[in-house]
This record gives structure tokens, C-alpha cells and sequence, in this order.
């Protein structure tokens, strides 16, 4: 993504005494939003996307970002972003961003301000939160030396992010959304990353004020959406913000072979990939354990793309077996990643037990878009198998049970039929989270809020 433009750090006085504050606004329900049928055109907005993780981060929260931010650029909206120099999913920021502690880039129309931020090279509870306090503290100033937006879009992870917002609301009088991608507490509970004590309860507490001080709480799924009801959130504050996929047209996908020739894959190797970040929620051990107990199978491969936390321990995991039949690399650029995805017989979601009901890895989506059957690795309650099972588009099976896993890989190599089957299912149910669907519903949402007057007495957007 090139830059147009580098500045150096310009942050203007302003006097804390001059601070004002004032009651908070309110505004339209989200409940009451429906969308007029008018071609009428949304009067421009100054928008703050306010998260940690953009572009040029390949994997996780960035992408959806980055997407965000330029679609409204791309509207006519005045768009900025406050983020970091990136560092996910490998936990190390790059030569050139070592030692710098502000950065101003024009990005695709994006106005992009970066801040330092604590990066641990060993990731641990304590020092994620570190890692977190340094960007939400250092962004937070950075945010009071911008001019005043209209609406602020705040992105969750981290967590904390959410108390600030409310501070910096209460200075600037500017509303704001909070989109949660993760549930943090849910997911550091179940994981057993933290155990019940102060702390955990200290992390519910935080979560529960970033949702009452928020004007609206966005989820990027129903089962997200029914946490927040469960945790006491108001209907009326809710709103549905699926992370939305890029749909190309059958004929517009790339065809099969360049990237088994690439890496000298035969085309009668039954191809099970995992594409992603490498942490512990991924639960990517349990791919091994399959692949051990399917070593003796010449006809079957498992890839594993990316990087993060756990990739050393899973290269350690299959030197020590002597594992034929599994194969690491980096993460891929676009349209390598694509045209490994056509080369991918199965397509797999692996997630550890625990990792909470409402998780929803926005991977899934883009597999099914590509038309590509999936295998998840999953809880019975979570959103992911209640989304494969209704909707006939993937394979599940539960958690810690490598051998039900590994037979079901050698299954689906044995039915080509069904898999083409679950593949046109996933077609078909990824069409409602087509891009330009959810960024139009979106940035009608965010604009009820700047402008009331959008609602007539039927709470009909104009």
C-alpha cells in the first residue's frame, strides 16, 4: 500500500484547563433504525477509526480495518485513523518502525497516525496488558490533539480502549461506537489464560462500562449480539457489524495448480490448510495430533500458513514426531494467499476449547466466499457450528478429539461430491456479508447518530 505522505510528530498545545465538559448527547435507538428505500446521498462525516491493528497487518482485526476506513474514504467522508506500527501476527514491529514514536502517513485517501506502542518479544498475560495500557494511554493523547470528528469507531481488542473512549468523549463531546471483535473476559476465562480472582472480575467490570458509557455496541455476529443482551446491554444500543467479504464471481477465482507448482505439491495430494494467526485460541495443536495419527497416508498434507505465539512450539511438535506430512509458511500476499486457497481441498477452523460461544473467526468467511469446504474444530454450542450445521456448508467436529478429526479429513478426501456440495451451501450463505451490503447498512448507522434528524417519527432513516 504505498504512503503518500510522512510527517514527523506535531502535536499542538492544548491547555488542560480549557477542558470542557458537558452533559452527553443522546441518540436515535439502534433498534428503532430502518432503511429507507431513498437513493438520498449521506451528508460527509469526519470519522475517527480508533483501533490498534491496519494495514499493512495481513491477518486478524487489520484487514477489516483498513477495509472500514477506506470504503468511507471512499464515500467522501473525511476518514483518520489512530493506530500502531504494525507487529501482528508475529509480535515484532519492523526494522524500519523500531525506536519511532509517531509517524502521519495519507493512506488511500486515509489520514493514518501511528504512536508507539510496547511490543513483548514472550507474549504473557502480564505483558499483553502492558502492551495494551501503552497504546490506549499514548493513542488516547494523540486523539485529544486531532480536530474534533463527528463520530469516533472504536475497536475492541484491547478492552480498555473502551473507558478511554468515554474520557474522550466526555472532553470532545463526540459520539462513539464501540465494535468488539473479541470478547476478551469470556475468552481469558475459558482459555483458562487467567484464572477467577480480582483480576478477571476487574475485566468484567471494565467490559460492563465500556457497554453502558458507549452510544452503540456493535458485534460481529447474532451470538455476539446475545452476550451483549445476556451482560445487560440494551437492545436498543445493539448493532449488528459482521466483518463483510469480498465475493468474486466463480469464474473470477484463480485456477487450480499455480500454487502446488509453487511449492512442488502434487495434484493428487489431498490439501488440508490452516491460514491464519498462530495462537493460542487457534488450538493448532490439535492439527498435528491429526496429522500424526495420519503420517502413514503419503496422500495427505497438511499446510499451516502464518505466524504468531505458538508457531515455534508447532515446529518443535512435528521436528520431534519426524512428520512427513506437514508443511509451515509465512503468511501470503492477496493473490498468493487466493491462489493457494483454489489449490486447498479442505479448508480448516480450528479453535481450542473454551474459546467462547460467541467467537467468530472472520477467516470462515472468506474461505466460503472463495468456495472452499471447510472443516472446523469447535465447541457444539459455538456460533461457528450452529453457522456450518444450519447452514450445510462445513464439517464439525468438537474439540480434543484428534482421532474423530483425523478421520474425518480422511472422509472428505474420499467424497469429492459432498464436499462440492458444502462448498455451493457456503457460496450461498456468504452473500448477506457481502462488503458493500454491510459497509452501506453501517455507515447509515453511524450517521444516525451524528444527525437525528435522519429519523422521522416511524424511525425510518431518510
Amino acid at each position: 500500500m504505498p504512503h503518500l505522505a510522512l510527517a514527523t510528530c506535531d502535536f499542538p498545545t492544548f491547555p488542560p484547563s480549557n477542558f470542557p465538559t458537558f452533559p452527553l448527547a443522546t441518540f436515535p435507538p439502534a433498534s428503532n433504525l430502518r432503511l429507507s428505500t431513498s437513493n438520498s446521498s449521506l451528508s460527509p462525516l469526519r470519522i475517527t477509526l480508533w483501533g490498534i491493528n491496519y494495514a499493512p497487518e495481513l491477518t486478524g482485526i487489520a484487514p477489516y480495518n483498513t477495509m472500514l476506513a477506506e470504503w468511507l474514504a471512499a464515500q467522501g467522508h473525511d476518514v483518520s485513523v489512530v493506530s500502531t506500527f504494525p507487529y501482528y501476527p508475529a509480535w515484532k514491529k519492523r526494522a524500519e518502525d523500531r525506536g519511532k514514536f509517531y509517524r502521519k502517513e495519507g493512506v488511500n485517501g486515509v489520514t493514518l497516525y501511528r504512536v508507539w506502542h510496547y511490543v513483548p518479544e514472550k507474549v504473557s498475560a502480564a505483558k499483553r496488558m502492558i502492551h495494551e495500557a501503552s497504546y490506549v494511554c499514548l493513542s488516547w493523547i494523540r486523539m485529544l490533539f486531532l480536530p474534533r470528528q463527528d463520530v469516533v469507531i472504536v475497536v475492541s481488542p484491547p478492552l480498555p480502549l473502551g473507558a478511554a473512549a468515554w474520557v474522550y468523549r466526555l472532553i470532545r463531546r463526540t459520539p462513539y461506537l464501540f465494535h468488539v471483535q473479541d470478547l476478551q473476559p469470556d475468552a481469558a476465562a475459558g482459555l483458562g489464560m487467567l484464572q477467577e480472582g480480582k483480576l478477571i472480575r476487574a475485566l468484567y467490570k471494565l467490559e460492563a462500562f465500556a457497554y453502558a458509557k458507549a452510544d452503540r455496541v456493535s458485534g460481529i455476529s447474532e451470538g455476539m449480539l446475545e452476550a451483549y443482551t445476556r451482560k445487560g446491554v440494551p437492545a436498543e444500543k445493539q448493532v449488528l457489524f459482521p466483518n463483510p467479504v469480498d465475493l468474486p464471481e466463480a469464474d473470477a477465482l484463480p485456477q487450480r495448480g499455480s500454487f502446488r507448482a509453487a511449492q512442488q505439491i502434487d495434484s493428487n495430494t489431498f490439501l488440508a490448510l490452516y491460514s491464519g494467526n498462530l495462537g493460542v485460541k487457534q488450538g493448532l495443536n490439535q492439527i498435528i495430533e491429526a496429522a500424526t495419527l495420519l503420517q502413514d497416508d503419503p496422500q495427505i498434507l497438511f499446510v499451516i500458513c502464518g505466524d504468531g505465539a505458538t508457531r515455534g512450539d508447532l515446529e518443535k511438535m512435528v521436528k520431534t514426531r519426524a512428520l512427513q506430512n506437514v508443511r509451515f509458511l509465512p503468511l501470503q500476499p492477496k493473490e498468493n494467499y487466493h491462489e493457494m486457497l483454489a489449490d486447498t481441498d479442505l479448508a480448516l477452523v480450528t479453535q481450542q476449547a473454551g474459546s467462547g460461544a460467541a467467537f467468530f473467526p472472520s477467516k470462515l468467511l472468506t474461505l466460503l466466499a472463495h468456495g472452499r469446504p471447510v472443516l472446523a474444530v469447535a465447541d457444539p454450542d459455538s456460533v461457528v457450528t450452529q453457522t456450518l450445521q444450519k447452514n450445510e456448508c462445513g464439517l464439525v467436529v468438537p474439540p480434543s478429539s484428534p482421532e474423530l478429526f483425523a478421520r474425518s479429513v480422511k472422509t472428505a478426501r474420499s467424497e469429492p461430491e459432498h464436499l462440492r456440495n458444502l462448498s455451493k451451501n457456503g457460496r450461498r450463505y456468504i452473500s448477506q456479508f457481502e462488503t458493500e451490503k454491510v459497509f452501506r447498512k453501517f455507515e447509515r448507522e453511524i450517521q444516525s447518530m451524528v444527525e437525528p434528524s435522519l429519523y422521522n417519527e416511524k424511525g425510518i432513516v431518510h
